[in-house]
This record gives structure tokens, C-alpha cells and sequence, in this order.
């Protein structure tokens, strides 16, 4: 099976502008990811899309593959262009986020795991949550799965619903949590990818604002490897702030 990596690496973000190209520990934020796929023995080939030109020569540089593409409503339309372009061959798209440095190789094999594992369109990552305010949090996505490890929904709120139990007494207990942090690393069908970029927005994905839904409503299935913890996302200036940080601390290891 050819399994392509792709790294959809916009230049502007809102909270934090130009994030992919910070590079107080001495390297770029997105070369981080690019290196720990680069590393993964589950790609057989890793692709930076970009409409940066800058970004592009920061690739470049340090080594790697780098596409230019049009300008995109999403990073899935993006690493669909690339995919359609480019990867002719691949059987599998893994599309990974260039801001999450800490990600691990093994998430990534998991991922094309369950692929091969579940025989289905797409597949996703997710890890159990040990916080209630995670829980409670719209802005962290959960997932509930069936027992093959199928996706049933994805949702802004905590799912599942705990009628009985707060969700502190829950997590306080020496027991499996029963709540899933979606973690925002997707593999997919070459043709499948292609095809979902075709689609309309769903009702679902509308209401929730998540694009997973879309698959879901369209009787698609989704496999979801559950890793034992998530890698930590750079959104603002303190996540890249607390980063730096603990590279300083591993380094003087």
C-alpha cells in the first residue's frame, strides 16, 4: 500500500500570525512535524502544501518536499489538490497538521492501522480525556465509537452524556474514561478524499462546524485509532511560548 503524507501549511493564522515559520528553538515550528513523518515508517513519501511562497523556501531549506497550491477554504481542500496532482499512485492520503511539533510516529502508524485495520474510507485518531473542563469544553471535539472502533458521532459536546455521574466524579475514578478527545489527523481513500471534497456540506457539519460530519451523514465510515495521549496543538502565543520551553528542557537533557 503507497501511503503519502501531506502537510497542509497555510501562512496566516488568527491567533497567532505566521505560527508555521516561529523558530526560537532554532528551527521552524513546521519542520518538526515534516521530521517525525519523515521519520515514520508507515509514509512512503512526505508533501508540504503551501500557497506561501515563503513557507515554500523555508521547505526548501530544510530539506523537504513542498507543493504550491491555489488558494483553499480548508487544509482538506488543499491536501485534495496535491492528492489529485501528485499522488496518482498513493493509495492512502495521511493528512497531518504542521502545528503539532510533539506528535508522535507511532500516532501516525496507528492511524494506517486502522486503515488497513477497519477497511473503510477514513480513519482518525482520538485519546481518552482525564479533564472534565476538556469534557466541557465546546472547542475540543469528542468522539464516541462503536466496539470495532468505528466512529458513531463526533461532537462539540460531551459525548456521551453522563445522566447520573458528574463528569468529575467520573474521571476521579480509577476507571477507563468514557470520553474521547478527537485528535485532528485524518488518513483517506486516494478516490474517497477526492470525492468528499466534491460534496456539499452536510446539515450536521453546518450545525456543528465539523467536517467529519459530512462523512457520517453521507453513510460513510470512519476507523478511529485511540492513542494513549494527544499532541499538543500551537494555537496562540503561549502554547509556542510553553513549547519552547520543554525543547529547552529536553535539549539540556
Amino acid at each position: 500500500m503507497n501511503v503519502v503524507g501531506i502537510i497542509p501549511a497555510r501562512l496566516q493564522s488568527s491567533r497567532l500570525p505566521e505560527k508555521l515559520l516561529l523558530q526560537e528553538t532554532g528551527k521552524p515550528l513546521l519542520q518538526y512535524v515534516w521530521e517525525v513523518a519523515t521519520a515514520s515508517s508507515a509514509l512512503d513519501d512526505v508533501i508540504i502544501a503551501t500557497d506561501s511562497e515563503r513557507i515554500f523556501d523555508t521547505v526548501q531549506n530544510f530539506g523537504g518536499h513542498a507543493e504550491m497550491t491555489a488558494d483553499h477554504p480548508s487544509g482538506t481542500d488543499r491536501v485534495a489538490e496535491i492528492a489529485r496532482r501528485c499522488c496518482a499512485d498513493a493509495e492512502v492520503i495521511v493528512n497531518l497538521q504542521g502545528d503539532e511539533p510533539e506528535l508522535e510516529a507511532t500516532t501516525i502508524e496507528a492511524l494506517v492501522a486502522a486503515m488497513h485495520r477497519g477497511g473503510t474510507e477514513m480513519a482518525t485518531v482520538a485519546a481518552p480525556i482525564r479533564d472534565a473542563d476538556v469534557v466541557n469544553n465546546p472547542d475540543c471535539v469528542k468522539v464516541v465509537i462503536d466496539d470495532t472502533g468505528q466512529a458513531l458521532y463526533f461532537s462539540r459536546s460531551p459525548i456521551p452524556y453522563s445522566r447520573d455521574t458528574s463528569v468529575a466524579e467520573l474521571l476521579s475514578a480509577e476507571t477507563i474514561s468514557p470520553w474521547l478527545l478527537h485528535v485532528g489527523l485524518y488518513a483517506y481513500r486516494r478516490e474517497f478524499l477526492l470525492k468528499l471534497t466534491s460534496m456539499p456540506p452536510s446539515s450536521l457539519e453546518k450545525l456543528e462546524k465539523l467536517e467529519q460530519l459530512r462523512v457520517l451523514q453521507s453513510g460513510a465510515r470512519i476507523a478511529v485509532a485511540v492513542v494513549p495521549q494527544a499532541a499538543v496543538g500551537i494555537d496562540t502565543a503561549d502554547d509556542y511560548a510553553a513549547f519552547v520551553q520543554r525543547q529547552l528542557i529536553s535539549d539540556n537533557r
